[in-house]
């Protein structure tokens, strides 16, 4: 038979409110009640019934992240970060992948799952803010990544143009002169994929270094492979840059994979950084020089967001949060020691 939380008070000789208190994780409670409590808890195997306690009140204790690819190790890592932020106020979390389709991704923002979740962190690549003003769904919306979005939802993202100043600056410290950017984008200028060239450029020109369009490498994807066909558009055309900024990791390995066949030694003739720091970057025979978001902070900020709003504590405007960014320096620019 469950447990309940009757069973644990006689046992522990104590009010139900008092281990009510002790489950909720109250603060009031004195160490040594606590401590007495989680005994009688441990000993009898008691669990809270999650699901009564959400709908006590008028939840569903589930909420989504829709993020545009599983596949991809960034996004996989985020969605472990957001699971584990989310275990710790007792939600669970369903996961969905949009693709990056348009399509998908104003199906998922506007509430297909509407009965079921409580709350949606979403991920887009594609959606556009008018997407977004003719959402009719009620429940609370988080917005993750760099795309710029003037709208009533909080917004969580890191400065991608200070994080790609600080990755071509990096390269500069290192002697660097002809730097490639691996990422370009021919559509619209608020996506993270401008905000990180804009910041490529912005730090090549304060240091005085020619910036010019034969050093920036378009894209049509954001995986190894677009980054080996990028790297090795760029050596056919005749551009042999001594250092690469790439838009991720990704694209940053696939780049190198091309750089070793052409046999061009990283980092001794070509140096790389990428960007998002993900764990297959420090395991390569070159582990690879990145910039770090915060994911655990993108995470929490994110459930932290969902939980201010349902409990009506949302600004009106929405806010824009900014999560912190560091630079990890490995083989790929520094070469082994």
């Amino acid at each position: 038979m469950r447990v309940s939380l009757k069973d644990v008070a006689e046992h522990a000789g104590v009010s139900i409110k008092t281990v009510s208190n002790v489950v909720n994780k109250y603060q009031h409670v004195t160490p040594a009640m606590r401590a007495r409590v989680q005994r009688s808890i441990d000993e009898l195997g008691y669990r809270p019934n999650l699901t009564a306690r959400h709908l006590r009140k008028g939840r569903t204790g589930i909420i989504a992240l829709a993020v545009p690819e599983l596949g991809n190790p960034y996004f996989a890592e985020l969605a472990g970060a957001v699971i584990d932020a989310a275990a710790e106020h007792d939600i669970t979390v369903l996961l969905d992948h949009t693709r990056g389709e348009r399509e998908q991704e104003i199906l998922v923002s506007q509430g297909f799952r509407a009965r079921v979740i409580d709350g949606l962190i979403l991920s887009p690549l594609e959606l556009e803010a008018e997407d977004l003003r003719r959402r009719d769904d009620d429940v609370p919306l988080v917005l993750l990544g760099e795309r710029e979005y003037d709208l009533p939802h909080d917004h969580i993202a890191i400065d991608n143009v200070a994080a790609a100043r600080t990755a071509v600056r990096h390269l500069i410290s290192r002697g660097r002169a002809s730097i490639a950017y691996l990422g370009a984008r021919t559509d619209s200028a608020n996506r993270p994929a401008h905000l990180r060239l804009k910041g490529w450029r912005e730090e090549l020109t304060a240091a005085g270094i020619a910036a010019p369009d034969s050093l920036v490498g378009p894209v049509g994807g954001w995986n190894r492979w677009d980054g080996a066909k990028a790297m090795a558009r760029m050596l056919d055309a005749g551009v042999r840059p001594d250092a690469v900024f790439a838009y991720n990791d990704l694209v940053a390995i696939g780049a190198m994979r091309v750089l070793h066949e052409r046999g061009l030694r990283v980092p001794w003739d070509v140096a790389v950084v990428g960007f998002d720091d993900i764990a297959e970057g420090q395991f390569g025979a070159v582990t690879l020089t990145t910039i770090s978001p915060d994911k655990q902070a993108i995470a929490r900020l994110a459930v932290e967001s969902l939980l201010r709003s349902l409990a009506g504590g949302a600004e009106p405007g929405g806010r824009a949060l900014t999560a912190r960014f560091r630079l990890v320096e490995r083989e790929s620019t520094l070469g082994r020691r």
